[in-house]
């Protein structure tokens, strides 16, 4: 059994979504947490995730944490998802170079978008645009990040995109794609239950 400790509206959501795509038993375990942007919660003594926020999941005795881990870990963990091409498959490092590119290219572009910072910086706006046509370039080829294949990296670039569309210039690619991930049944299923674990939380 996997457990998530998770709160709505998180980062948390999105491994959510993954462990619908996964098909897998999981429970859910609503945790409280603070909230940054508007200053509102507190961090949940029963959280074990270090620094009290999410995501965070138990599976097997062990703990994983942040969603980068957390992704790898879980599409490694259940092979049968295809959901990562596996050790040695050919697809493998460009697998591997897409979740690094999120972690390492995508939120810094997407929080600048976000922040105004893009108009401080001609540096900034340079490494914006090269975020925009990398995954311009993608999908102009296929419906995901790897062509016609979805896999746990379109899970982080899907739901960052979502979350931060307005941080990013109009375009149907884009737009296409967002629309494609959201519209999965695993995402559908997703939003679901991250409205009930919130009305679970605020009980």
């Amino acid at each position: 059994m996997i457990t998530l400790f998770h709160a709505p509206q998180s980062r948390s959501s999105r491994i959510v979504w993954l462990l619908e795509e996964l098909s897998v038993p999981y429970e859910i375990q609503p945790v409280s947490i603070f909230r940054p942007m508007t200053g509102e919660g507190l961090p949940d003594p029963a959280n074990p995730h270090p620094d009290k926020r999410v995501p965070a999941i138990l599976h097997d005795g062990a703990l994983i944490t942040e969603s980068v881990a957390i992704v790898l870990y879980l599409a490694d963990a259940i092979p049968a998802a295809g959901l990562a091409p596996a050790p040695g498959d050919p697809r493998r490092g460009e697998y591997l170079t897409w979740i690094a590119w999120y972690a390492t290219e995508l939120e810094q572009a997407l929080f600048a978008g976000l922040s105004g910072a893009l108009a401080e910086s001609p540096q900034k706006q340079r490494d914006h645009g090269a975020v925009v046509e990398r995954l311009r370039s993608a999908l102009a080829r296929g419906h995901y990040v790897m062509g016609d294949a979805f896999t746990s990296a379109d899970v982080l670039i899907g739901s960052a995109l979502e979350f931060g569309r307005h941080a990013f210039p109009a375009d149907e690619l884009l737009d296409a794609y967002v629309e494609r991930c959201r519209s999965r049944p695993a995402a559908i299923r997703g939003v679901v239950l991250d409205d009930k674990s919130g009305l679970q939380a605020a009980a």
